[in-house]
């Protein structure tokens, strides 16, 4: 039971994630997990329709992960993976990952996003300097794209909220806007809205000058920035702009990989191959802490190739961790022996139907995205016709979390922010990749319930 001594405990010894002590008079305290359900401290259960923070893919309280960790702890718990010293379990989870991840090259492994990224950046940079091209630094990101909180991608990441009390940001870091279909407002309306956001990455690329660009990064579909999908002339035509204009196009795969949108990396959807992929959470299912970069062969002979004196001096503690990547290959395993990508294609039909038949006709829900696996979002507007947004005050989008959590269903909104273009408040959807049709049904009806009461009160 989490008591009155232990909450007073908490906001008095630790600092969460975006912190403010307004966010832990009442904090939702997790307790337990199975399947696709949590439990608090109270013994209430839960449906977890976003999966923990994007990453239980494979469900909570699978034992056969915990044995992996346990078995690797009582044989090896940890060794360096610098140079000159490696350990079983990194070697067999790089191979692995290379053949899920085919026409790529090598791994370098992280402990999370955020460090995957950064590393993604680093090596974008030395890459070109590598081949001679020392002023390509800079990397074009996207508005609603998230990359993580490190100071350089925290400067990547195009939701403002996130820079404001830590700027001056990194500089080199250019901002365009997305693919979004939904809010598109065409100047020219021979331009889908794919063809115009790759216009604008052309026209930043030529604006800035080609030979200063190391490379473009962006989510296949947009995950905390709001589950935003793009229309499928989008990436193949980013690619043949990076590829013409030599710049390195970085897959941000960190909620999108290991089966969350049907298939090992979304990506793949569109037959596009990115030169480097960021990997984290489902790679894991967040069992344990693991993250990293896929490169393809080009970068890793570029960094096999380099006079040892200017060698790639980047690395952490806990690269490559064994522990880690034990459990990474048991979850792998079991996203493969159960089909799971499979299911999460399977559900992701079924789940956006009933999205649709839920809210299709429902005046306040603008628009539906899902159809690519357990990835999918309601956008909710106060005025359909104008998609005028609900004003700020009204908090509709933590008012309808709250309610759906009093209901049973835990999950994330995302208020509307003053971007251009500004979202209207979204609900999303990641359930765990092994929920049945049962399941997403009754997720689905606590979502509708909870909107009606939220603004009928």
């Amino acid at each position: 039971m989490f008591t009155d001594d232990i909450a007073s405990s908490d906001r008095q010894h630790q600092i969460h994630s975006l912190h403010h002590p307004v966010d832990t008079n009442a904090a939702f305290v997790c307790v337990s997990g199975n399947g696709i359900y949590v439990r608090d401290d109270k013994d209430r259960e839960y449906i977890d329709a976003l999966s923990g923070l994007w990453n239980v893919n494979i469900g909570h309280g699978r034992a056969e992960m915990a044995d992996a960790a346990s078995e690797q702890m009582k044989t090896l718990a940890y060794s360096s993976g610098y140079a000159g010293s490696t350990s079983i379990p990194s070697i067999l989870l790089a191979e692995r990952l290379i053949q899920i991840a085919p026409e790529m090259g090598a791994v370098f492994f992280t402990s999370g996003g955020a460090e995957a990224n950064e590393s993604a950046f680093k090596t974008a940079r030395y890459y070109w300097k590598v081949r001679g091209k020392s002023n390509k630094i800079q990397i074009i990101s996207r508005i609603h794209g998230y990359h993580g909180v490190t100071l350089q991608t925290m400067s990547a990441t195009g939701i403002a909220g996130y820079w404001k009390m830590f700027e001056p940001r990194v500089p080199g870091i250019i901002h365009i806007d997305t693919c979004y279909p939904y809010r598109y407002n065409a100047a020219d309306n021979s331009m889908t809205p794919g063809e115009a956001a790759a216009r604008q990455l052309e026209e930043a690329i030529l604006r800035a000058g080609p030979d200063t660009i190391a490379a473009f990064i962006g989510e296949p579909i947009h995950g905390a920035g709001g589950i935003i999908y793009p229309t499928d002339d989008y990436w193949p035509r980013v690619r043949e702009i990076c590829t013409r204009h030599d710049v390195l196009l970085i897959a941000d795969e960190i909620v999108t990989g290991f089966g969350r949108t049907g298939r090992w990396f979304c990506l793949e959807h569109w037959n596009v191959q990115p030169d480097i992929i960021s990997f984290a959470k489902g790679v894991t299912s967040g069992y344990v802490p693991l993250g990293g970069i896929i490169v393809n062969q080009g970068i890793k002979d570029a960094l096999d190739s380099a006079d040892p004196a200017n060698r790639w001096m980047h690395g952490f503690t806990n690269s490559g961790h064994p522990v880690c990547c034990a459990v990474a290959l048991k979850n792998i395993e079991i996203i493969e022996r159960e089909k799971l990508a499979a299911n999460s294609a399977a559900m992701g039909n079924i789940l956006l139907s009933a999205l649709r038949d839920a809210f299709d006709d429902h005046p306040n829900a603008g628009d539906i995205r899902g159809g690519k696996g357990l990835l999918a979002a309601v956008e909710f507007v106060e005025d359909r016709r104008s998609k005028k947004n609900f004003p700020a005050e009204r908090e509709f989008g933590n008012r309808l979390r709250l309610e759906m959590r009093k209901r049973g269903v835990i999950t994330r909104t995302r208020p509307p922010v003053g971007q251009h273009p500004a979202p209207g408040d979204e609900v999303f959807f990641a359930p765990p990749l092994i929920i049945n049709e049962q399941e997403i049904h009754q997720m689905v009806a606590v979502a509708k319930e909870s909107v009606s009461g939220v603004l009928s009160s």
